[in-house]
């Protein structure tokens, strides 16, 4: 699943953390599933840490540390290995996109991170943090460009967006601006491994999900999903609960505009005399 710079241990600090943890386990002559008993988790979720799926935990590294005998190795691993650009609730999530086969996202009210142009990311992100410094605001801005870029990469992931009618029309930073954010969704919609629906409001009684909501699959690994709020964000890997908002996601796909009359409706409200 992941890229082989992305495990490679003196590449990437999360590699070396998985390289380190299997060091350890062997070491001790314990399995995956018997090194999760002991840490009171399961033996695949140790997996995902040693296959740099999951960004380590420090509570659990303590753990480990303990059953292992490794003093706070572990733990010092994962203080280096969790450092992040993007938003600490958003982290694990923004860990698992450049790994995931296809992303299925449902926006109800602001455009995904993925589709942002860079004028739209800055206004949003000054509204939601009205007293950061601009530094602080930039370096958040060009993280969240820095994400995009595995729309164009190698393996890119299939990113299926469904946007809610309200994001149209939510002028995020101005008028002009939000039109010019329109029109790079268009452009992105072009796309091989892109397509975007408009879920419109008339649709409201037939499909509806609360909250924005990531659906992540993969090549080797179960589906994640990943649901935001103001500030907070939870990353979800039950099944049962996985599956439920699938099915959500199935019944908005459904519900919404054909790709072909959602990418016409964006390039019309697009437009402004010309200008865009």
């Amino acid at each position: 699943m992941t890229h082989s710079k992305d495990q490679d241990p003196y590449a990437n600090p999360r590699a070396f953390y998985g390289a380190e943890l299997r060091r350890l386990r062997e070491d001790a002559g314990l399995t995956q599933a018997q090194l999760g008993m002991r840490a009171f988790c399961s033996g695949s979720y140790i997996g995902q840490f040693e296959a740099v799926l999951r960004r380590p935990q420090v509570d659990l590294s303590r753990t480990m540390d303990e059953v292992l005998g490794s003093g706070k190795h572990l733990q010092r691993l994962a203080k280096l290995a969790r450092a992040s650009k993007v938003a600490e609730y958003f982290a694990d999530a923004a860990s698992l996109e450049p790994l995931a086969k296809t992303i299925s996202e449902y926006a109800p009210v602001l455009v995904p991170g993925l589709l942002q142009t860079e004028e739209y990311a800055r206004a949003l992100t000054r509204t939601a943090n009205p007293y950061a410094s601009d530094e602080y605001v930039e370096d958040l801005v060009r993280a969240r460009m820095d994400r995009q870029k595995i729309l164009d990469s190698p393996t890119a992931p299939v990113l299926w967006a469904i946007l809610h009618e309200a994001v149209l029309l939510a002028p995020m930073g101005g008028d002009m601006a939000m039109r010019r954010q329109l029109a790079h969704i268009a452009e992105l919609a072009r796309m091989p491994n892109v397509v975007v629906q408009v879920l419109p409001f008339a649709a409201m009684a037939e499909a509806h999900m609360a909250s924005m909501t990531s659906i992540m699959s993969f090549h080797d690994a179960p589906p994640i999903v990943y649901t935001e709020g103001a500030g907070s964000g939870s990353l979800i890997d039950d099944p049962a609960l996985v599956e439920q908002n699938a099915r959500a996601y199935d019944l908005a796909r459904a519900a919404a505009m054909s790709p072909a009359t959602s990418l016409a409706l964006i390039e019309s409200m697009a437009k402004d005399d010309g200008n865009t």
